[in-house]
């Protein structure tokens, strides 16, 4: 076993991941299907399966490390530190992932299209779980798309390449939906989020997973609160597609509009970034 997966370093970058998923899926169904079929509600099935997917997913990563590539702290390479520079970076993704969700429900509200409810009384607990399940998501799929498979990628192909294939499978993951162009462009603006917080260490450039992180986990807290608190009220005076269909803003075009524009800034703060910043950092 640890012979066949240290030859897998010579294989190209989708046997690799081919090879990752399979036997995470391996490890994790034997115990997913009997959880399943003895809980029959979804969402707790889901509650409880899903964090042990990713326990195995840590698991995988360290043994994965060691035996292929021969680099027993993937994590750290991947970009994610416990430091307190990696934590100011979170709080600054949320706070600018959150700020433009309100931004755009804002805009909606003064152009007419959305109306502004009262505050429920609520509204604290709502944004309590809500941070709970932004956080989650952010750290889980931050990992596993920029962190575990834009490594995967960018040891075999060329950064751009690696940017659009990243940001292609993590859309696909979520779907073929009316979304698919607004999750493209979001799984792009994570790419450019997380190369533009680097530092060099020797020859090496490593970037850090807590912006991503952050603004990945600020949407999803946004929208939960807009959402789950019930703060707007669709006015219907423009077409679904243009707010977004089944109330959801990244699918439609003021969503898309500015998914574009928080891309735009990200890219043009990353190129920034990469021409100001330091050559390299002794450890």
């Amino acid at each position: 076993m640890r012979l066949a997966l240290a030859n897998l370093s010579r294989y190209p970058a989708p046997a690799r991941i081919g090879v990752f998923l399979l036997i995470l899926a391996l490890v994790w169904l034997p115990i997913a299907l009997p959880i399943g079929w003895l809980i029959k509600d979804s969402n707790t099935t889901s509650i409880v399966t899903i964090p042990i997917l990713y326990g195995e997913f840590l698991l995988l990563v360290r043994v994965w490390g060691r035996w292929v590539h021969h680099q027993p702290n993937l994590l750290w390479r991947y970009g994610l530190e416990f430091s307190r520079r990696l934590g100011l970076e979170l709080l600054s993704g949320l706070a600018i992932g959150s700020i433009s969700l309100f931004t755009l429900f804002a805009t909606q509200g003064a152009l007419g299209w959305v109306v502004w409810q009262p505050l429920p009384s609520e509204l604290g607990r709502v944004a309590l779980e809500g941070l709970i399940v932004a956080l989650g998501f952010g750290f889980a799929e931050e990992l596993l798309f920029r962190g575990w498979l834009l490594d995967e990628l960018q040891r075999d192909y060329p950064p751009g390449v690696a940017l659009w294939a990243d940001a292609t499978v993590f859309a696909l993951v979520h779907g073929l939906k009316l979304q698919f162009p607004a999750l493209l462009l979001l799984g792009v603006t994570l790419i450019w989020a997380k190369r533009s917080r680097f530092q060099w260490e020797h020859t090496l450039r490593r970037e850090r997973l807590g912006l991503p992180m952050g603004l990945h986990a600020g949407l999803i807290w946004g929208y939960y609160i807009v959402n789950v608190g019930q703060l707007v009220q669709y006015a219907h005076r423009v077409p679904e597609w243009v707010t977004g269909i089944d109330r959801n803003p990244l699918a439609g075009m003021m969503g898309l509009l500015f998914m574009s524009l928080l891309a735009i800034g990200l890219w043009q703060f990353a190129r920034t970034q990469r021409m100001s910043g330091p050559r390299f950092v002794e450890k």
